[in-house]
């Protein structure tokens, strides 16, 4: 039974269409998937608005439940498309698609639970597969790279800011003290990371002309360690370019692995031909 030809058409053609966005069921399939993600969050966003929610009640439910059933439909086909389900099940996006399923589910069960389908953004990743973002996944794995290797020079950094701050926070405990707001050093020194990261929340502010100076220097200091980890980022970043990867939206029917290269003949994970 395995083994039939025409189950195994069938599945070969469910797949393409749900895990691949390079024909046109493909994208066609995931521009209806996406935009009933979005109508769904709609959903549930206008839900949790108390008068719409008395005027449009049922519309909201009937409406909630075609979609989970739909994205019932879709997550079983995306079981039974592969060789190895599990494979998917437990996939960053197999496990998405089941949070993003279950809870209307729940509600039956548990009151408010159907509000954790909001969880269907995240599926809106699967717009990287129809816009072909994944060939930009070469650029995601530099950086990912150039922080890596610059990760103890970061730390050096962190550490050397942290020490700042605390010399910078207890110098203002000692200028300011009570009557400005700096009533203790962890206090004072909660101000020296706000400043020097310029975010600058404006609850507690120096009132001392000294105390207004070194503030001063802080902030202007910030924007200059602000640019440094961008700049060891930077220069790792820098020696891998030119490494180009292109990649396809072709999905192993075995693995259910993705992100092969445009060249790619086998699943570079499973071996399976694709």
């Amino acid at each position: 039974m395995k083994n039939d030809p025409k189950i195994n058409s069938w599945k070969a053609k469910w797949h393409e269409i749900i895990y691949e966005a390079d024909t046109r069921g493909g994208k066609i399939f995931d521009l209806i998937l996406i935009v009933a993600i979005i109508f769904s969050i709609i959903l549930v966003m206008l839900e949790s608005v108390k008068e719409l929610d008395a005027k449009y009640h049922d519309f909201f439910n009937i409406s909630e439940w075609v979609i989970t059933i739909f994205f019932t439909i879709e997550y079983i086909l995306r079981i039974i498309t592969v060789k190895k389900p599990w494979q998917y099940i437990f996939s960053f996006y197999g496990i998405i698609d089941l949070l993003s399923t279950i809870p209307k589910y729940l509600s039956l069960f548990i009151g408010g639970a159907h509000a954790m389908v909001a969880l269907r953004a995240l599926r809106l990743l699967r717009i990287f597969r129809i816009l072909k973002l994944g060939r930009f996944v070469g650029a995601t794995d530099n950086l990912s790279k150039a922080l890596k290797a610059s990760r103890f020079r970061i730390f050096v950094f962190i550490s050397a800011v942290l020490i700042l701050c605390v010399i910078i926070g207890t110098m203002m405990y000692l200028i300011e003290g009570d009557p400005s707001g700096f009533t203790s050093i962890p206090r004072s020194i909660y101000w020296a990371i706000v400043t020097l990261t310029t975010v600058g929340y404006g609850d507690i502010a120096p009132q001392t002309a000294f105390g207004q100076l070194l503030a001063s220097l802080v902030m202007i200091l910030g924007y200059g360690i602000i640019a440094i980890p961008t700049g060891i980022v930077g220069a790792e970043m820098a020696k891998e370019k030119g490494h180009k990867i292109h990649l396809n939206t072709n999905s192993c029917p075995n693995c259910s692995a993705g992100n092969h290269r445009d060249d790619a003949r086998n699943c570079y994970k499973c071996g399976e031909k694709l």
